[in-house]
């Protein structure tokens, strides 16, 4: 066989899939039947009532408070006190190598790296005085001042004060020494200043 055919042989063959790819539609071959099944989408929409399942997560979100919040009693006078943020490890602290980044007993003061100008305010969620009193405060003006709640709950709060509202956990309340609220925490130098406040009765 000579070149020649060899080459037609090798182009009929190659040009054959892209015929058959753009091939007619020869039409339906034996009886079809209509597709009976929901689709599936549309059968959950059906399942779902959104508007029942919208006011059950309104009554979720209303009633969540955080397991660790942190209970604090109402001041009973005008205190300020400095709180010292030196921390000294109690642990080693390994890299992803495994090597040691941080020792057990490496001593530092966080706000060597970063301040809180703007500062926190802590009220109890359920006392209405306390409500009122930060309502009429000057903090309450600051956006940047993060509130957070010893008692009740957040979403009504955001709502009624139209700012984010934060838990106090046990955690922020010990480290910072937190004994009653309302107290307002500000930073002082390299420590953090608390103020505790007696709402006129």
């Amino acid at each position: 066989m000579d070149n020649c055919k060899v080459f037609i042989i090798i182009l009929i063959f190659g040009l054959l899939p892209v015929s058959l790819a753009s091939g007619k539609n020869l039409g339906a071959i034996g009886k079809t039947y209509p597709i009976v099944e929901l689709d599936l989408v549309e059968e959950i929409k059906a399942a779902i009532d959104y508007q029942k399942l919208a006011k059950v997560m309104a009554e979720q979100r209303r009633n969540y408070q955080a397991k660790d919040i942190h209970a604090l009693p109402t001041a009973k006078r005008d205190r300020t006190f400095l709180v010292d943020m030196t921390y000294t490890l109690d642990h080693d602290i390994p890299g992803e190598n495994g090597q040691i980044m941080y020792r057990r007993g490496l001593t530092w003061n966080p706000l060597d790296y970063v301040s809180l100008p703007d500062g926190l305010v802590v009220i109890n969620g359920e006392d209405e005085k306390q409500v009122e009193w930060f309502l009429k405060s000057p903090y309450n003006k600051n956006r940047q001042v993060k509130l957070l709640i010893s008692a009740g709950f957040a979403a009504p709060l955001m709502k009624q004060l139209d700012r984010p509202v934060f838990y106090l956990t046990k955690t922020i309340a010990d480290r910072l020494q937190l004994a009653a609220a309302p107290c307002v925490i500000t930073q002082n130098g390299k420590k953090m200043m608390v103020q505790e406040v007696k709402i006129d009765e």
